[in-house]
């Protein structure tokens, strides 16, 4: 395993699984979220922010391997993707987050934190198989 691989497993592993078990805990949280997005400064700053976070985890870490580390890698040009799509089309961005979060967040939530939990077991070797 590369240096990187592993930290940035551990890095999105315990983001994911405090993220989404907070949410889960306190689902209020998500409706706040959603209105803090929806005011367009905060839209504009969470876009570059995720642009940013995408880029830094692309080129640190752009690993096309059909393993574990491909979520990695994935994470990245998700969150590239998803700061160009919210910045350059705000409206629709905003849209497609809302009938998403209405409907399906709690299946998002639930496939985000076992996301997390695999990555943190391949970043700590806590279930090794």
């Amino acid at each position: 395993m590369t240096d990187i691989s592993v930290f940035l497993a551990q890095f999105w592993g315990w983001y994911i699984v405090i993220f989404c078990s907070l949410l889960i805990v306190r689902p209020k949280r998500m409706a706040q979220l959603l209105t803090f997005v929806e005011d367009e400064k905060h839209l504009v700053l969470t876009s570059l922010l995720a642009i940013i976070i995408g880029l830094l985890n692309i080129l640190i870490h752009n690993i096309w391997e059909a393993n574990w580390k491909l979520i990695i890698t994935l994470i990245g040009w998700a969150f590239l993707l998803e700061g160009i799509v919210r910045f350059s089309f705000p409206r629709t961005s905003l849209k497609t987050l809302n009938a998403l979060n209405v409907k399906m967040t709690p299946y998002i939530l639930v496939a985000l934190f076992i996301i997390g939990f695999f990555l943190l077991n391949k970043a700590y070797l806590i279930v090794p198989y």
